[in-house]
């Protein structure tokens, strides 16, 4: 099955893995029993559903979630059911990518208009006045 992350960018599911692990929070003595935590595994380096500079930024904006492998791990244990914590990682993870989609925009270099450095010059003329005039005159 593929999950569409936009119209151009389509995930396989059989690169995701889930693990599903006990869960803190919500649930009554359910917690000690049933594993609804969810524990969502997505191997960035090895995607074939990405590209280059995408798995680039991706890295960048998961930050300490992903590993030193570039397997990016996602864990959603919010809700008491494990279908609504799987739902949640998956759409956590298509965020992610939607975000890692955008390329930043290219800064353009500016030089400082001639009026603003000479205003610029003026103000630290003045300030050097301001501090020549409190010195004692024992130094002229």
């Amino acid at each position: 099955m593929m999950l569409e992350i936009t119209p151009t960018v389509k995930l396989n599911e059989h690169e995701l893995q889930f693990e599903y692990i006990r869960a803190s929070g919500p649930g009554g003595q359910n917690v000690n029993k049933v594993a609804t935590a969810v524990q969502l595994r997505f191997d960035i380096a090895n995607s074939p559903s990405l590209a280059p500079d995408t798995k680039g930024r991706l890295i960048q904006l998961a930050g300490k979630r992903v590993n030193a492998d570039n397997v990016l791990l996602i864990e959603a244990k919010r809700f008491r059911t494990q279908e609504q914590n799987r739902e949640d990682a998956i759409q956590r993870l298509i965020d992610l990518i939607r975000k890692s989609l955008l390329k930043p925009k290219a800064r353009k270099k500016t030089k400082p208009t001639k009026t603003s450095q000479e205003k610029r010059l003026k103000a630290k003329k003045q300030r050097g006045e301001i501090k020549k005039g409190r010195r004692s005159g024992s130094f002229e």
